[in-house]
């Protein structure tokens, strides 16, 4: 006994059941599985009018997911990467920031628990704050904060209360 195909609507909604995805993505993913006749942006656009595909819940999904984990810039890259337009994310972005150094010192304390021993460990934990998407202005008061001055710094140590809100000292 044969299977039928799925019909591009009914793949569109297994692949919605499973988390969100953004117009752009679900195109992608569809597009292998056209038949003739099949007309993408028909399905595409009633399951948006129909409340399945929503781009601000998908941006807040992926927000959702990734904030704990990574800092702003990443969260934006990957949205962009998703087809998703630069006004969509702008509000969820402005969010992510105000929390990034909150969020760049539980994510260092989790990986690291402590403050470098050294210049050379220190740098290690920038490049991997920096390559979670974390400003590089977070990166360093948060270094500065735990390991005091970097090798060759003739800045003054102007340690940072952790509990201190930061948020205007980021723009």
């Amino acid at each position: 006994m044969a299977t039928t195909p799925l019909s591009l609507k009914a793949r569109a909604l297994k692949l919605l059941t499973a988390r969100e995805h953004s117009r752009a993505e679900l195109e992608r993913k569809l597009t292998p599985h056209l038949q003739p006749g099949d007309d993408l942006e028909a399905v595409l656009d009633e399951l948006t009018r129909r409340g399945f595909l929503d781009e601000a819940r998908y941006v807040e999904s992926v927000v959702h997911r990734r904030a704990a984990r990574s800092g702003a810039r990443l969260i934006r890259q990957e949205l962009q990467a998703q087809g998703i337009a630069p006004e969509q994310m702008a509000a969820a972005l402005d969010v992510l920031r105000d929390s990034e150094l909150g969020r760049a010192r539980d994510l260092w304390m989790r990986r690291y628990g402590g403050p470098p021993a050294d210049g050379r460990e220190a740098a290690r934990q920038q490049r991997f704050l920096l390559s979670r998407g974390f400003s590089s202005d977070v990166v360093r008061q948060l270094v500065r904060w735990r390991g005091g001055q970097t090798s060759g710094s003739d800045e003054t140590n102007d340690a940072i209360d952790p509990e201190q809100d930061l948020s205007d000292s980021m723009d």
